[in-house]
């Protein structure tokens, strides 16, 4: 537990914080606190600015994390794609044409496709010898050996799978692979969250992001099944903290108000466009090595991190460097123009930072309602984990080729970014949580019941859009319903959750080698059984935040089963209108 703590110092305040904004948006705006009566480090952004050129310029240097995160999450994909059409390769046969040799040595199975993983078994010596050109269904077959031939038509490069043969009886080697790089990520957040704890945020960033250079490119290096899954288990520890610990120190130093923009927009536009660039890479340079260094190296550009991105200013009040974290805000006051009053209150800040930490993630299930609430959010943030990942991992499944389709399901990531801020107010997390994820469900079924290719594919984007909302709801609405002292370890141990259930993602998405409908069944049902888990929530839109254990045990007693924002608004306005007159 006391490594979700230390992990949680890094995530779980921005959410926090972001968490704060939302509610606290809903409220008229008041007058900056006098200095007296400043009382946490959100009170002093009305003096030194919401969103001034300083963190304007922090908002842009996010742009660079963004894109070492989408490399780090999604490269790998293109590295062990295989083309559809594979069969056995017969080196005896080799001064034969490649259409010539597979007719001749492949069997023909009976929807007039070539067998993938069997070749017969015969003298072919002999048979050249006597002007044999047409196979025998009578003769014996064996198992493909060592070398298997390839269409490049739809994946036209060689991948780390198609050199090593990662078919046949090896064709699980790349969900294999995907797993253990998500082995890495449960202990780089464990890892790299006591070393943002330890040694700051800084020091974090650049080590994972570091981290996921060096095994990166030592990925392009490798030769065998084992040393490439070392690699991207190294490459695994970056997963995530890579723009999170940037993201988070970031957020920190953006006023309450602007919050819910930065951290969406963040994700829809440098996350989002690198993540479209990168089959587009894979194409360009038709090389997995090559392809593999391109969107590995950019990331030693971290090792500059310490000269431009300051330290977390929570963090260092929190570690008594009270000095330091003033000296943080006095350059911001002065990018900004402004002017900050006098900042005792930052050991008061301290104080506080302190009393949270006599809490821990066991007061989560101490008490009955906020036991159920955490229990729930652990299940629903699971659901939400494995189908965002799926949907991710399954495009090579809908009958359409597989750059394309990532690149459109991935653009998806935008809108559903801009739709999230324009409705979330308005419709309210739970009833959001619950739609989205439903939709999601449905679609996805929707897209086993039609033809592979636009059918299915466009059913099933429509299901990924929707998974995008639910994914970006999914943490924040967490941050809103878990009490103060203990959010950012429950926030912690959730994200972790979410890392176990991924590793069992690819394996469901292999399942399409057995049925092409299975994988999209399973995340259908994972998604909508989710959803139908957030009506058990209580809306939190508008809600003050639980400060205390008690607090989080009493959040959301009295509300109806049919609450959402829009209505209250509604009804508090005819009420307002019936006292008018």
């Amino acid at each position: 537990m006391e490594s979700h703590e230390k992990e949680a110092k890094i995530r779980g305040q921005a959410l926090d914080n972001m968490a704060f904004e939302m509610t606290s948006n809903e409220t008229s705006p008041q007058p900056p606190p006098s200095p007296s009566k400043l009382k946490d480090l959100d009170d002093l952004f009305p003096y030194i600015g919401d969103f001034g050129w300083y963190q304007r310029i922090l908002f842009l240097l996010m742009i660079p994390y963004g894109f070492f995160f989408a490399f780090v999450y999604f490269a790998q994909i293109f590295m062990t794609v295989v083309p559809e059409q594979h069969w056995c390769y017969v080196p005896e046969l080799s001064n034969l044409s490649v259409e010539e040799r597979r007719h001749l040595s492949i069997p023909l199975l009976d929807d007039n496709k070539y067998d993938r993983c069997r070749v017969y078994d015969v003298k072919w010596e002999e048979l050249l010898e006597t002007g044999v050109t047409q196979p025998d269904k009578s003769w014996p077959t064996k198992k493909c050996q060592e070398r298997w031939e390839f269409n490049f038509t739809d994946v036209p490069y060689e991948t780390i799978a198609t050199q090593l043969g990662w078919v046949c009886d090896r064709d699980n080697f790349p969900a294999t692979a995907q797993s253990i790089f998500f082995c890495g990520a449960i202990i780089g957040g464990l890892l790299f969250g006591w070393i943002a704890d330890k040694y700051g945020r800084i020091p974090a960033l650049v080590g994972t992001n570091m981290t996921g250079f060096f095994a990166g490119v030592g990925t392009a290096f490798t030769n065998s099944f084992w040393s490439f899954c070392l690699c991207r288990f190294l490459v695994g520890l970056a997963y995530d903290n890579c723009f999170v610990i940037m993201y988070i120190v970031v957020v920190e130093y953006v006023g309450p108000k602007w919050r819910t923009f930065v951290a969406n927009m963040s994700i829809a536009v440098y996350f989002t466009f690198a993540a479209c660039l990168l089959p587009w890479i894979a194409l360009g340079v038709a090389d997995w090595k090559i392809y593999t260094l391109i969107t590995s190296v950019p990331l030693v550009l971290s090792i500059f991190t310490p000269c431009v991105v300051p330290e977390s200013a929570r963090w260092l009040i929190s570690q008594g460097r009270i000095d330091e974290a003033i000296k943080i805000l006095k350059n911001c006051e002065r990018v900004n123009g402004k002017k900050i009053p006098d900042a005792e209150t930052a050991a008061e800040i301290a104080r506080v930072e302190q009393e949270t930490r006599s809490y821990s993630v066991l007061d989560l299930v101490r008490t009955p309602r906020l036991r159920r609430h955490s229990i729930l959010l652990l299940f629903i943030w699971t659901a939400i984990a494995m189908a965002f990942d799926g949907h991710v991992r399954n495009v090579g499944s809908l009958g359409l080729d597989i750059f394309l389709t990532f690149t459109v399901a991935t653009a998806t990531e935008f809108p559903a970014d801009i739709l999230l801020i324009l409705i979330l107010d308005t419709i309210g997390r739970r009833w959001l949580a619950f739609g989205s994820m439903v939709i999601s469900g449905i679609f996805s079924l929707l897209a086993t019941a039609v033809p592979l290719g636009v059918p299915s594919a466009s059913l099933a984007i429509v299901g990924r859009f929707s998974i995008n909302i639910s994914y970006n709801i999914g943490m924040q609405y967490a941050a809103e319903l878990l009490p103060t002292v203990v959010r950012a370890q429950g926030l912690s141990l959730i994200h972790m959750t979410g890392y176990v259930a991924t590793i069992l993602v690819p394996y469901i998405v292999y399942m399409a080698t057995i049925a092409t409908e299975i994988p999209l069944l399973i995340l259908g049902c994972i998604a909508i059984a989710g959803g139908c888990l957030c009506l058990s929530l209580p809306e939190s839109t508008g809600k003050d935040m639980p400060q205390t254990i008690l607090d989080g045990e009493n959040y959301g007693r009295g509300q109806s089963f049919w609450d959402m924002p829009y209505f209250d608004r509604q009804t508090k306005r005819g009420v307002d209108d019936v006292n008018k007159i």
